[in-house]
Order: C-alpha cells, then structure tokens, then sequence
C-alpha cells in the first residue's frame, strides 16, 4: 500500500481534475513552483518499460549509450534535474567513466509519457559531459516542460567532490552531492522493485531469465565488484552494512592481465577471455583422475588448480631447451629454446575463472553467515560479460547446492546514477514503497 502525505494527496488530486496539457502549454506558476519545491515532484512509474531498441553506441557529442531506456507512458509532471555519477580514480576497472541519467519527453506525447535516457562518458573528456548538460539546460523546456536554463545536477561518486568547483562554475547551476553507498543501494531497491524484465539470473543452459518484480526484497546481500569487491547486507531501505568482500576483485583481473598480455584495455580483456581456452593452462579435475570424481560432486571439468598446469609445462620447455642446447654463456638467457606456448586468450579466461570463482564462494559464504537468500551481482566488473556471470552463477549454485542464485541487472552501471536521480523524489513515491 502506497503512503502519501496530506499535501501529495491534494497534489494529486488537483492533478486529476486538470487535463493534460503539452509541457509548452504549462503555466509559469507551476514550474516555478516545480523548480523551487522539487519534493513536489512525483515520478510516475506505473506501466514502466524496459525499450529494447537499437541505439547507436557514440553519439556525435561523444556520448556512449550505456544501457536501454526506460519509458514512463503514464508520467505527466515537470522533471527539472539530471544525475551523474562520477569516478574521480584512474584505476578505476575499464577507465574513468561518468554516467548520466535524464528525463526526456516523447515525441507527440501530448504532455504525457517520456523515458529515463541512460549515458557515459570518459572520465578524461568530462567537459562533453557538462557540455552536454549545458545542451540539456537550453532544451528543458521542450524535453520535460520546465523554464529553460533551470536544471539541478544530482551528483554522486568520487567526481562529485573532485569536480564539484568545475561543475557549479561551468554549468551555473544547483550541485547537490550525495552519498555513493546510499545512492547505490536505492537504485539497486528502485529496479528491484519497479521495472520489469530488469533482473535476470544466467546460465549456459538458460540465459537471461528475467525475475519478477517483488516488493518484499529485504534483507539482501549486494555484491558490489569493481576494482575490489564490497559484500553489503541490506535490511530495509536505507539500512545497510558492510559484512566483508576482498581485495582481489576486478583490479587484480585487469592489473595482472596487463603484465601477461598485450591487452590493452579491460573490454579487450574479456573479449580474450571469450575467445580463450583455460583447460590450457588450469589442472583439471580429469587432468588429476582421468575422469569425473562423483563421489564428492566434482566433475571432470572442474577446476583443480587455476594455473595449475603453467609451472609442469614451463619446466618441461626449459628441460628440452637445456638438453639441447638453447642456454648459452650461463647467463640464464634462452637460445632456441621451445616455449610452452600459452595463449594471451586462454590466461586471460583462466585468471577470469580464479577471481569470479572466488567472488562467487565468499558471496555465498557470506550470504549463509547472514541468512541472506538473495544474491545481487553489480558493479564495472561484469558489463554482461557471458562467461563473468556464468561463473558467478555457477559458483553460487554449486556451492549451495542449487538452494540459492546469482541475480544481475541489466543497467548494472547505472545503479549509483539512478539512485542520485531518485533522491530528487518526495518520501515513499514508489507504488510498493520500496524506500523512503
């Protein structure tokens, strides 16, 4: 049940007894009254639909189009603000990116419907991104119905601090800054519980089976992986803690791959690790028994020891180098000598598998420690990379013995951004009354 003060009530109810009109047609003292009272704003996200439409992935401004929009068919009232997320830190897995979220109107809507348009930048050209925002300030009045120039910018991350002087200078406008964990957690409760077809678990076998929408989400365990990994109880909105989580996460993936590989970007990583072979280079289950070892559930295939195999096969190249010839001058330097030949693709999935794996088994040890029954995987590390999220899976289903599953989102990058739009909100607007 929905709760809503006296006034949001009355607001609603004048809302019913007046026609929609095109956000052109509104009177000034709505707006004005829009602008300065932004709690007054209630984002409709009755009938809320995930648009599956193939956008172009650069625009000509420089932006990337990180995620599907979001329709609002039944959303009528004036939307005067816009959220980045910001990561201030170079190291941060994939580049330094910025993520905007915005309110757009459609086409012929009459006043009625929009979407959520979801946005990235790099983090070393953040003037596109103001640019782009100033853009937004010029066209507010024929995007969602307010005065032109009138815009605040909801901001969260680590850039929300490093460029907060750059941001009020060049854009002129109201900066709010809020907490990146709290902005987290409630974009993640808004998904959960608002948009459908958002949540998905994933298998080989079964890819991408969407999880219907539920209001009784709580308690959780969030699995934030980005260059480390964070595990975050949640039992309710705005109340979270952070149980645990480990140091060798997705910076240890992209640091150690830098050394072994030519890749040179995180994307060009995983698209190794697609390609890759890790039987290769991991000791097998099959590799140890010659087959299956079913008493104690392990399969031929599993996993015994990531690298396993690098050290036997590396030694066994140098003997046949030292027999025949290929050190010269005691040096230790190679003359000739056979290479035990691995693959940058083939390391690239065999270290994938050792940290996912890894993740996947503290996640569960740490789900069971709390009594927590749902798993969410988000954070730059996954980007809906197949053989990331089916070993998380994996790992979460073998280890509980099928009890419990791995859920991912698809705008699992936008948790923070969408989080800072929504704390523009009154308390309780949302139809299941998912936090306040």
């Amino acid at each position: 049940m929905e709760l809503r003060s006296e006034d949001e009530d009355a607001v609603r109810e004048e809302s019913l007894q007046q026609p929609p009109f095109p956000p052109l047609t509104r009177s000034v003292s709505t707006i004005d009254s829009t602008i300065l009272s932004p709690g007054a704003v209630k984002i409709n996200f009755q009938g809320a639909f995930i648009v599956d439409e193939e956008l172009p992935a650069i625009s000509e401004d420089g932006a990337q189009h990180g995620s599907k929009d979001i329709r609002l068919p039944n959303h009528k009232a004036v939307v005067s603000h816009v959220a980045l997320d910001a990561s201030s830190s170079p190291y941060t897995i994939g580049g330094s990116l910025a993520k905007l979220v915005y309110f757009s109107r459609e086409r012929d809507s009459n006043g009625l419907g929009g979407r959520l348009n979801f946005l990235k930048f790099e983090a070393d050209r953040i003037d596109q991104c103001f640019e782009f925002v100033q853009e937004l300030k010029s066209k507010q009045q024929t995007l969602n119905g307010s005065r032109p120039g009138e815009l605040c910018v909801m901001a969260t991350g680590g850039g929300a601090y490093k460029y907060y002087d750059e941001m009020k200078r060049v854009l002129g406008g109201e900066v709010l800054r809020e907490d990146e964990m709290e902005c987290l957690i409630m974009g993640l409760d808004f998904f959960i519980t608002e948009i459908p077809n958002e949540v998905f678990t994933f298998s080989e076998t079964d890819p991408m089976r969407f999880a219907e929408a539920r209001a009784d989400i709580y308690p959780y365990l969030l699995v934030n992986i980005g260059s480390g990994v964070s595990m975050i109880k949640v039992s309710g909105p705005r109340q979270y803690e952070r149980i645990g989580g480990t140091s060798v996460g997705g910076g240890t993936l992209w640091g150690l791959l830098s050394l072994l590989t030519g890749a040179r970007n995180f994307d060009e990583m995983l698209g190794m690790a697609e390609r890759g072979d890790n039987s290769t280079v991991d000791m097998l289950v099959g590799d140890i028994y010659g087959t299956d070892y079913g008493k104690i559930g392990l399969k031929s295939s599993t996993i015994a020891s990531s690298f396993g195999k690098v050290f036997k096969m590396k030694r066994q190249a140098e003997s046949v180098a030292e027999d025949s010839g290929g050190f010269s001058n005691g040096n230790g330097e190679q003359k000739g000598a056979l290479e035990p030949g691995f693959k940058p693709e083939d390391i690239s999935r065999s270290l994938l598998y050792a940290v996912s794996n890894n993740i996947g088994q503290i996640a569960y040890l740490q789900s069971e420690k709390h009594r927590l029954e749902h798993i969410y995987f988000g954070g730059s590390f996954i980007r809906g990379h197949r053989q990331t999220m089916n070993t998380l899976s994996y790992a979460i289903k073998f280890w509980s013995q099928g009890a419990k599953r791995a859920y991912f989102l698809r705008h699992e990058g936008y948790l923070g951004s969408v989080g800072a739009f929504l704390k523009r909100q009154p308390r309780n607007w949302g139809r299941r009354n998912s936090f306040q």
